[in-house]
Protein backbone atom coordinates (compact mmCIF):
# COMPACT_ATOMS: atom_id res chain seq x y z
CA UNK A 1 0.00 0.00 0.00
CA UNK A 2 1.56 3.43 -0.93
CA UNK A 3 -0.96 6.23 -0.33
CA UNK A 4 0.98 8.68 -2.29
CA UNK A 5 0.18 6.50 -5.49
CA UNK A 6 -2.75 4.37 -4.18
CA UNK A 7 -6.45 5.37 -6.53
CA UNK A 8 -8.43 5.63 -3.51
CA UNK A 9 -12.31 4.86 -4.03
CA UNK A 10 -15.52 5.31 -1.61
CA UNK A 11 -18.42 2.67 -2.59
CA UNK A 12 -20.96 4.50 -0.61
CA UNK A 13 -23.20 7.95 -0.63
CA UNK A 14 -24.64 8.98 2.83
CA UNK A 15 -23.07 11.05 5.68
CA UNK A 16 -20.33 9.30 7.02
CA UNK A 17 -19.07 8.41 3.33
CA UNK A 18 -19.48 12.13 2.69
CA UNK A 19 -17.45 13.09 5.92
CA UNK A 20 -14.85 10.36 4.97
CA UNK A 21 -14.40 11.69 1.25
CA UNK A 22 -13.84 15.21 2.72
CA UNK A 23 -11.32 13.74 5.23
CA UNK A 24 -9.58 11.64 2.39
CA UNK A 25 -9.43 14.97 0.02
CA UNK A 26 -6.97 15.94 2.77
CA UNK A 27 -4.44 13.48 1.69
CA UNK A 28 -4.95 12.21 -2.14
CA UNK A 29 -5.15 14.27 -5.53
CA UNK A 30 -8.38 12.18 -6.10
CA UNK A 31 -11.17 9.74 -5.34
CA UNK A 32 -12.74 7.70 -7.37
CA UNK A 33 -16.39 7.86 -5.83
CA UNK A 34 -19.65 5.76 -6.36
CA UNK A 35 -23.22 6.90 -6.27
CA UNK A 36 -26.09 4.50 -7.72
CA UNK A 37 -28.36 7.31 -9.13
CA UNK A 38 -26.85 9.39 -12.02
CA UNK A 39 -29.31 12.47 -11.27
CA UNK A 40 -27.57 12.61 -7.91
CA UNK A 41 -23.73 12.68 -9.70
CA UNK A 42 -25.31 15.40 -11.39
CA UNK A 43 -26.78 17.59 -8.77
CA UNK A 44 -23.61 17.37 -6.54
CA UNK A 45 -21.13 18.46 -9.90
CA UNK A 46 -23.79 21.45 -10.02
CA UNK A 47 -23.77 22.47 -6.58
CA UNK A 48 -20.85 21.16 -5.10
CA UNK A 49 -22.12 19.22 -2.69
CA UNK A 50 -23.68 16.17 -1.59
CA UNK A 51 -27.60 16.59 -2.62
CA UNK A 52 -28.51 14.59 0.53
CA UNK A 53 -26.08 14.60 3.42
CA UNK A 54 -23.51 17.33 5.04
CA UNK A 55 -24.72 20.20 2.65
CA UNK A 56 -22.45 22.49 4.55
CA UNK A 57 -19.11 20.77 3.15
CA UNK A 58 -18.23 22.11 -0.68
CA UNK A 59 -15.99 19.64 -2.91
CA UNK A 60 -13.48 20.74 -5.90
CA UNK A 61 -16.13 18.04 -8.20
CA UNK A 62 -12.67 18.15 -10.25
CA UNK A 63 -11.19 16.25 -7.95
CA UNK A 64 -13.57 13.07 -8.38
CA UNK A 65 -14.61 10.41 -10.42
CA UNK A 66 -18.03 10.13 -10.31
CA UNK A 67 -19.41 6.92 -11.13
CA UNK A 68 -23.00 5.11 -11.57
CA UNK A 69 -20.93 1.98 -11.87
CA UNK A 70 -19.76 0.26 -8.87
CA UNK A 71 -16.99 -1.82 -11.12
CA UNK A 72 -15.88 1.24 -12.31
CA UNK A 73 -14.69 2.38 -9.06
CA UNK A 74 -13.50 -1.23 -8.03
CA UNK A 75 -11.53 -1.77 -11.52
CA UNK A 76 -10.06 2.47 -10.75
CA UNK A 77 -8.72 2.08 -7.13
CA UNK A 78 -6.28 0.02 -5.34
CA UNK A 79 -8.08 0.76 -1.97
CA UNK A 80 -11.48 0.69 -1.34
CA UNK A 81 -13.53 2.58 1.60
CA UNK A 82 -16.93 0.49 1.50
CA UNK A 83 -19.41 3.42 4.16
CA UNK A 84 -22.92 1.68 2.75
CA UNK A 85 -25.41 0.68 5.65
CA UNK A 86 -24.68 -3.15 6.43
CA UNK A 87 -28.53 -3.76 5.59
CA UNK A 88 -27.79 -3.05 2.06
CA UNK A 89 -24.27 -3.75 1.73
CA UNK A 90 -25.24 -7.29 -0.27
CA UNK A 91 -27.34 -5.55 -2.54
CA UNK A 92 -24.71 -2.93 -3.17
CA UNK A 93 -21.72 -5.52 -3.92
CA UNK A 94 -24.04 -7.69 -5.79
CA UNK A 95 -23.19 -6.45 -8.70
CA UNK A 96 -19.31 -6.33 -7.79
CA UNK A 97 -17.11 -8.96 -10.62
CA UNK A 98 -13.95 -9.26 -8.38
CA UNK A 99 -12.56 -7.46 -4.91
CA UNK A 100 -9.04 -9.41 -4.90
CA UNK A 101 -5.78 -7.74 -4.61
CA UNK A 102 -7.68 -4.42 -3.10
CA UNK A 103 -7.45 -2.84 0.04
CA UNK A 104 -10.30 -2.22 2.07
CA UNK A 105 -11.26 -0.36 4.53
CA UNK A 106 -14.60 -0.65 5.88
CA UNK A 107 -16.59 2.14 7.45
CA UNK A 108 -19.56 -0.21 8.25
CA UNK A 109 -20.64 -0.55 11.47
CA UNK A 110 -23.27 -3.17 11.45
CA UNK A 111 -23.91 -6.96 10.71
CA UNK A 112 -24.96 -8.38 7.63
CA UNK A 113 -27.89 -9.87 9.00
CA UNK A 114 -28.77 -12.51 6.27
CA UNK A 115 -26.43 -14.92 7.65
CA UNK A 116 -24.96 -12.71 10.90
CA UNK A 117 -21.59 -11.93 9.66
CA UNK A 118 -18.78 -8.92 10.59
CA UNK A 119 -18.23 -7.14 7.30
CA UNK A 120 -14.48 -8.65 7.49
CA UNK A 121 -16.66 -12.33 7.08
CA UNK A 122 -18.65 -11.13 5.01
CA UNK A 123 -15.54 -9.86 2.77
CA UNK A 124 -13.49 -12.97 3.02
CA UNK A 125 -16.22 -15.94 2.57
CA UNK A 126 -18.54 -14.35 -0.40
CA UNK A 127 -15.13 -12.38 -1.73
CA UNK A 128 -12.43 -14.33 -0.72
CA UNK A 129 -11.07 -10.90 0.61
CA UNK A 130 -7.83 -12.04 3.00
CA UNK A 131 -8.02 -10.17 6.58
CA UNK A 132 -4.64 -9.13 5.70
CA UNK A 133 -5.97 -6.91 3.34
CA UNK A 134 -8.70 -5.76 5.33
CA UNK A 135 -8.96 -2.64 7.89
CA UNK A 136 -11.71 -1.33 10.19
CA UNK A 137 -12.71 2.41 11.11
CA UNK A 138 -14.06 2.38 14.31
CA UNK A 139 -15.08 6.05 16.53
CA UNK A 140 -15.90 7.63 17.72
CA UNK A 141 -16.21 10.46 15.26
CA UNK A 142 -19.71 11.49 13.64
CA UNK A 143 -19.75 12.84 10.56
CA UNK A 144 -21.77 15.92 11.22
CA UNK A 145 -18.40 17.24 13.58
CA UNK A 146 -15.99 16.24 10.50
CA UNK A 147 -18.06 18.12 8.09
CA UNK A 148 -17.29 20.94 10.31
CA UNK A 149 -13.71 20.14 11.28
CA UNK A 150 -14.07 19.42 14.65
CA UNK A 151 -11.07 18.04 16.34
CA UNK A 152 -11.59 14.24 16.24
CA UNK A 153 -9.97 10.67 16.91
CA UNK A 154 -10.37 7.36 14.98
CA UNK A 155 -9.51 3.92 15.49
CA UNK A 156 -8.35 1.57 12.26
CA UNK A 157 -7.73 -2.12 13.25
CA UNK A 158 -6.27 -4.44 11.27
CA UNK A 159 -4.79 -7.95 11.50
CA UNK A 160 -1.47 -6.48 12.90
CA UNK A 161 -1.24 -2.87 14.63
CA UNK A 162 1.79 -2.96 11.42
CA UNK A 163 -1.14 -3.14 8.62
CA UNK A 164 -3.00 -0.40 10.82
CA UNK A 165 -0.80 2.23 10.76
CA UNK A 166 -0.82 1.92 6.50
CA UNK A 167 -4.42 3.40 6.42
CA UNK A 168 -3.61 5.84 9.41
CA UNK A 169 -1.53 7.57 7.05
CA UNK A 170 -4.67 7.62 4.28
CA UNK A 171 -6.95 9.41 7.44
CA UNK A 172 -4.59 11.77 9.48
CA UNK A 173 -5.20 15.48 8.96
CA UNK A 174 -4.96 18.70 10.58
CA UNK A 175 -8.64 17.50 12.50
CA UNK A 176 -8.04 13.83 12.59
CA UNK A 177 -6.12 12.02 14.75
CA UNK A 178 -6.12 8.34 14.50
CA UNK A 179 -4.82 5.10 16.26
CA UNK A 180 -3.70 1.60 15.24
CA UNK A 181 -5.14 -1.37 16.48
CA UNK A 182 -4.67 -5.04 15.92
CA UNK A 183 -8.02 -5.96 17.43
CA UNK A 184 -10.37 -6.31 14.06
CA UNK A 185 -12.74 -8.30 15.49
CA UNK A 186 -13.21 -6.68 18.52
CA UNK A 187 -13.50 -3.05 17.13
CA UNK A 188 -16.11 -4.29 14.64
CA UNK A 189 -18.46 -6.31 17.34
CA UNK A 190 -18.34 -2.81 19.33
CA UNK A 191 -19.27 -0.69 16.54
CA UNK A 192 -22.16 -2.85 16.52
CA UNK A 193 -22.96 -3.40 19.86
CA UNK A 194 -22.62 0.52 20.80
CA UNK A 195 -25.58 1.31 18.52
CA UNK A 196 -28.13 -1.36 20.31
CA UNK A 197 -26.87 0.67 23.64
CA UNK A 198 -27.90 3.95 21.99
CA UNK A 199 -30.95 2.96 21.26
CA UNK A 200 -31.80 1.70 24.76
CA UNK A 201 -30.74 5.23 25.71
CA UNK A 202 -32.58 6.97 23.23
CA UNK A 203 -35.66 4.63 24.77
CA UNK A 204 -34.74 5.80 28.02
CA UNK A 205 -34.57 9.37 27.31
CA UNK A 206 -38.49 9.26 25.65
CA UNK A 207 -39.37 7.94 28.56
CA UNK A 208 -37.84 11.01 30.60
CA UNK A 209 -35.36 8.87 32.65
CA UNK A 210 -32.55 11.20 34.24
CA UNK A 211 -29.29 11.71 33.58
CA UNK A 212 -28.26 9.58 36.72
CA UNK A 213 -30.07 6.54 35.22
CA UNK A 214 -28.00 7.17 31.74
CA UNK A 215 -24.70 7.52 33.77
CA UNK A 216 -25.57 3.88 34.91
CA UNK A 217 -26.95 2.44 31.64
CA UNK A 218 -24.18 3.13 29.98
CA UNK A 219 -21.33 2.37 32.40
CA UNK A 220 -23.32 -0.88 32.35
CA UNK A 221 -23.42 -1.47 29.04
CA UNK A 222 -19.76 -1.04 28.46
CA UNK A 223 -19.54 -4.15 30.42
CA UNK A 224 -21.46 -5.64 28.84
CA UNK A 225 -19.45 -4.80 25.02
CA UNK A 226 -16.69 -6.30 27.06
CA UNK A 227 -18.49 -9.53 27.85
CA UNK A 228 -19.61 -10.23 24.36
CA UNK A 229 -16.45 -9.44 22.36
CA UNK A 230 -14.06 -11.34 25.07
CA UNK A 231 -16.45 -14.10 24.69
CA UNK A 232 -16.84 -13.94 20.63
CA UNK A 233 -12.91 -12.95 20.55
CA UNK A 234 -10.57 -12.99 23.68
CA UNK A 235 -7.29 -11.03 23.32
CA UNK A 236 -5.78 -8.68 25.21
CA UNK A 237 -7.91 -5.25 24.96
CA UNK A 238 -8.52 -2.06 27.09
CA UNK A 239 -12.24 -1.73 26.79
CA UNK A 240 -11.78 1.67 28.28
CA UNK A 241 -10.09 2.79 24.93
CA UNK A 242 -11.85 5.07 22.11
CA UNK A 243 -12.88 2.52 19.54
CA UNK A 244 -14.94 0.75 22.64
CA UNK A 245 -15.94 3.52 25.65
CA UNK A 246 -15.68 6.31 23.48
CA UNK A 247 -17.31 5.39 20.62
CA UNK A 248 -20.25 3.88 23.14
CA UNK A 249 -20.30 7.03 25.00
CA UNK A 250 -20.66 9.35 21.65
CA UNK A 251 -23.02 7.10 20.37
CA UNK A 252 -25.29 7.26 23.33
CA UNK A 253 -25.23 10.76 24.44
CA UNK A 254 -24.79 12.81 21.22
CA UNK A 255 -27.52 14.83 19.23
CA UNK A 256 -25.91 13.76 16.14
CA UNK A 257 -26.77 9.86 17.15
CA UNK A 258 -29.28 8.76 14.78
CA UNK A 259 -29.80 5.57 16.75
CA UNK A 260 -30.21 7.49 19.83
CA UNK A 261 -32.32 9.30 18.19
CA UNK A 262 -34.80 6.29 16.75
CA UNK A 263 -34.48 5.11 20.56
CA UNK A 264 -35.71 8.50 21.77
CA UNK A 265 -38.48 7.59 19.26
CA UNK A 266 -39.87 4.41 20.51
CA UNK A 267 -39.31 5.14 23.98
CA UNK A 268 -42.04 8.17 23.18
CA UNK A 269 -44.57 5.45 21.58
CA UNK A 270 -43.67 5.32 18.27
CA UNK A 271 -44.05 1.82 16.47
CA UNK A 272 -40.67 0.94 14.80
CA UNK A 273 -42.22 1.62 11.15
CA UNK A 274 -43.29 5.12 11.80
CA UNK A 275 -39.90 5.93 13.52
CA UNK A 276 -38.12 4.33 10.68
CA UNK A 277 -39.80 6.53 8.41
CA UNK A 278 -39.54 9.82 10.38
CA UNK A 279 -35.89 9.55 11.08
CA UNK A 280 -35.07 9.03 7.65
CA UNK A 281 -31.83 7.43 8.15
CA UNK A 282 -30.69 4.00 8.90
CA UNK A 283 -30.70 3.42 12.17
CA UNK A 284 -28.10 0.46 12.41
CA UNK A 285 -29.00 -0.81 15.93
CA UNK A 286 -32.13 -1.76 14.97
CA UNK A 287 -31.46 -4.42 12.11
CA UNK A 288 -28.21 -5.25 14.61
CA UNK A 289 -30.27 -6.40 17.79
CA UNK A 290 -31.75 -9.65 16.28
CA UNK A 291 -28.43 -11.28 15.25
CA UNK A 292 -26.92 -9.47 18.30
CA UNK A 293 -30.03 -11.80 20.48
CA UNK A 294 -28.83 -14.69 18.42
CA UNK A 295 -25.12 -14.88 18.88
CA UNK A 296 -25.54 -14.36 23.04
CA UNK A 297 -27.93 -17.51 22.83
CA UNK A 298 -25.53 -19.23 21.13
CA UNK A 299 -22.49 -18.44 23.44
CA UNK A 300 -24.59 -17.92 26.79
CA UNK A 301 -23.93 -14.30 27.09
CA UNK A 302 -25.86 -11.98 29.79
CA UNK A 303 -26.66 -8.98 28.02
CA UNK A 304 -29.33 -7.29 29.60
CA UNK A 305 -30.02 -4.13 27.72
CA UNK A 306 -29.08 -5.24 24.91
CA UNK A 307 -32.09 -8.06 25.02
CA UNK A 308 -34.11 -4.86 26.67
CA UNK A 309 -33.88 -3.49 23.14
CA UNK A 310 -34.22 -6.61 21.48
CA UNK A 311 -37.93 -7.22 23.41
CA UNK A 312 -38.60 -3.99 22.62
CA UNK A 313 -38.09 -4.05 18.76
CA UNK A 314 -38.21 -7.22 17.68
CA UNK A 315 -41.17 -8.75 20.44
CA UNK A 316 -43.02 -5.52 20.75
CA UNK A 317 -43.18 -5.41 24.28
CA UNK A 318 -43.79 -2.31 25.49
CA UNK A 319 -41.30 -0.14 26.14
CA UNK A 320 -42.36 0.85 30.11
CA UNK A 321 -43.15 -2.88 30.62
CA UNK A 322 -39.26 -4.17 29.40
CA UNK A 323 -37.35 -1.53 31.26
CA UNK A 324 -39.03 -1.34 34.86
CA UNK A 325 -37.62 -5.59 34.42
CA UNK A 326 -34.29 -4.23 33.04
CA UNK A 327 -33.94 -1.39 35.98
CA UNK A 328 -33.49 -3.96 38.90
CA UNK A 329 -30.69 -5.43 36.82
CA UNK A 330 -28.00 -2.64 36.90
CA UNK A 331 -27.85 -2.23 40.33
Amino acid sequence: MNIKTDKVGIIGSGSWATALAKILLENVEEINWFFRKKTTIETFKRNKHNPRYLHEVEFDTSRINFCSNVNCVVANSDILIIAVPSAFLPTVLSEVNDLSGKYILSGVKGIVTSENLLVAQYLQNYFNVDHDMIGVLAGPCHAEEVAREKLSYLTIACTTEEKAVKFTRLIECDYIYTTPSDDIWGTEYAAVLKNIIAIAAGIAHGQRFGDNFHAVLISRAIQEIKRFVDAVHPINRDIKAPAYLGDLMVTAYSQFSRNRTFGTMIGKGYSVKAAQLELNMVAEGYYASKPIHQLCEKYEIEMPICEAVYKILYEKIPPQKVFAELTPKLC
